[in-house]
């Protein structure tokens, strides 16, 4: 009891560092080492490491009794203490406070993992590539990146994913949902990587270096294409009708449709279509009023990046 107080983990596991209070703490963490679950369901095949989440199995699966409600909203739940946690939902009380900081918690085993922050400490190990996490929820999430399950269906494709998240973000092409908003210009996007790509025409900001000259760019793709037309010299994709030679396959498909007329990007506004997805962005720009390209000069505002060096022309002649 006296440990509560002075703060002293005299006991520590051999396998992580991860140190606690008491011996017996240190026999359940250790089971996270060996997948040791002694305690064993007497109505099904559910084994756990911890006898608490064994009774709460046997509540919440086999007697199907939910005697606690909550007043608030009608939630049940078979356990006093899940609903005094669940009660915090409606009253914001986070009594769990760190001592190193200002973070608080609702729950302690959040208080558990905010704390490794401060310590460090990742005792969940992978028993397959030695990978360490602080959490057990991102260990589960890191075996999948070898057992290759995806648990995670999209309900209106064949999408699935490893993580919730990314089913989240995925979803955002069905739905069309654009959360993230540019300041400057109002353009918005599903991803956030695609808005800081977009940021990148107002600040101007090319950090994508080419190793072999001065040439920088806003996104990696450029430099590779770049790498691959100017120093390699490489153009392995011919066109069978001209002779012409790209260095990328993808722009051997775009020079393929000057010959073909197709013009695969349409306009969901009007009927417009183009044959290059850039040339698609530059018409969007008359239905949306965007006009990313700004005049450093006098603060002029262009949709395409043509017509701001046009008007630059203007300041140059003054």
């Amino acid at each position: 009891h006296r440990t509560n107080h002075t703060g002293e983990k005299p006991y520590m596991c051999g396998e992580c560092g991860y140190r606690t209070s008491t011996k017996g703490a240190l026999s359940r963490h250790m089971r996270t080492h060996t997948g040791d679950k002694p305690y064993k369901c007497d109505q099904c095949d559910y084994s756990a490491a911890q006898r608490a989440n064994l009774d709460k199995h046997i509540a919440a699966i086999h007697t199907g009794e939910k005697p606690y409600m909550c007043g608030e909203c009608g939630y049940r739940t078979a356990e006093k203490s899940t609903l005094s946690i669940h009660m915090r939902t409606h009253t914001r009380e986070k009594p769990y406070k760190c001592d190193q900081c200002d973070y608080s918690a609702a729950v302690k085993c959040n208080l558990d993992t905010h704390r490794t922050t401060h310590t460090g400490d990742k005792p969940y190990m992978c028993g397959k590539c030695g990978y360490r996490a602080a959490q057990r929820s991102t260990l589960s999430k890191h075996m999948r990146t070898h057992t290759g399950e995806k648990p995670f269906k999209c309900d209106q494709c064949d999408y699935s994913a490893t993580q919730k998240s990314k089913l989240s973000v995925h979803m955002r092409t069905h739905t069309g949902e654009k959360p993230y908003k540019c300041g400057e210009c109002g353009f918005r996007a599903a991803l956030k990587s695609d808005l800081a790509r977009h940021m990148r025409t107002h600040t101007g900001e090319k950090p994508y270096k080419c190793d072999q000259c001065d040439y920088s760019a806003t996104q990696k793709s450029s430099v590779d294409i770049h790498k691959a037309a100017i120093h390699s010299g490489e153009k392995p994709y011919m066109c069978d009708e001209c002779g012409y030679r790209a260095a990328q396959k993808c722009d051997l498909s775009k020079h393929m449709r000057t010959h073909t007329g197709e013009k695969p990007y349409k306009c969901d506004q009007c009927g417009y279509s183009a044959a290059d997805l850039t040339n698609l962005a530059t018409h969007m720009r008359t239905h949306t009023g965007e006009k990313p390209f700004m005049c450093g000069e006098c603060g002029y505002r262009a949709a395409q990046r043509a017509n701001l060096s046009r008007h630059m022309r203007t300041h140059k002649l003054q």
